[in-house]
């Protein structure tokens, strides 16, 4: 997709998010740092009636759980321009680099945990030129470790294939996750119990959370095609009285 005059780009229902139709249509984010791709993702170059330009990143969903789920008819991904976010399980940042693209200026944050040195060398050389993702290789089973890092977050992503995965959100929440915020967590069956349904993996996922004390899940869409046996949960951590009055 080369942009230009034969390419339109338009908002996505997801703030910060956006649809460029042409030849075909794709997801994309504005790049927040115009010329540099991140894993060769294509970029589209549109030009603007005044004669500038504005470039934007595909974000490939085979790439990207989150991007997944946004195809997938999510109602909301709680990412958006200014908010501070917590991302569990960054691997080397190819979709916490979208994730910065849209919660946008430098005075926000994206605080970006991933357990492995090698994929962790990668997040770092990513955030070199990205200021507001902060890099943290640790491990998020134990959250206190970093917690001269981190500041309080408006919402937390969590792709971690672990068994214990919803205590371990839960767990990061208590240190982290503002009251009223927003959590998205990626499941994946096989890595929790290969013996039995995906459904039936994602049904027991979704009430170890709301077993969880604070965690109240709203919403559950599969990532298929994108993701084989794969799932995300949206909820909300420490609902106010008055959201818990309405729902009521």
């Amino acid at each position: 997709m080369s942009g230009g005059s034969r390419v339109v780009v338009e908002r996505h229902r997801h703030e910060g998010v956006f649809i460029a139709n042409g030849n075909q249509e794709a997801l994309c984010t504005k790049n927040m740092v115009p010329g540099e791709a991140v894993y060769n993702e294509k970029r589209i170059s549109v030009q603007n009636e005044d004669g500038s330009k504005v470039e934007y990143r595909v974000w490939n969903p085979l790439c990207s759980k989150l991007a997944a789920a946004t195809l997938g008819g999510v109602d909301d991904i709680w990412i958006k321009p200014g908010a501070h976010v917590l991302y569990r399980g960054a691997a080397s940042g190819t979709s916490v680099s979208h994730v910065f693209d849209i919660v946008g200026p430098v005075t926000m944050r994206v605080y970006a945990v991933e357990f492995s040195h090698r994929s962790g060398r990668d997040l770092v050389n990513m955030a070199k030129k990205r200021t507001n993702i902060i890099p943290i290789i640790e491990d998020a089973r134990h959250p206190a470790k970093y917690r001269l890092l981190v500041g309080m977050v408006d919402m937390i992503f969590s792709d971690l294939a672990q068994p214990d995965q919803a205590r371990i959100l839960a767990l990061n929440a208590s240190h982290y996750l503002k009251a009223g915020g927003h959590f998205v967590i990626s499941i994946k069956a096989n890595c929790i119990d290969s013996t039995v349904s995906a459904d039936a993996v994602f049904k027991a996922e979704a009430k170890k959370l709301q077993l969880e004390q604070q965690l109240k899940p709203r919403e559950q869409v599969t990532l298929e095609p994108y993701e084989k046996d794969h799932a995300c949960v949206v909820g909300t951590y420490r609902v106010p009285k008055k959201q818990k009055v309405a729902a009521a």
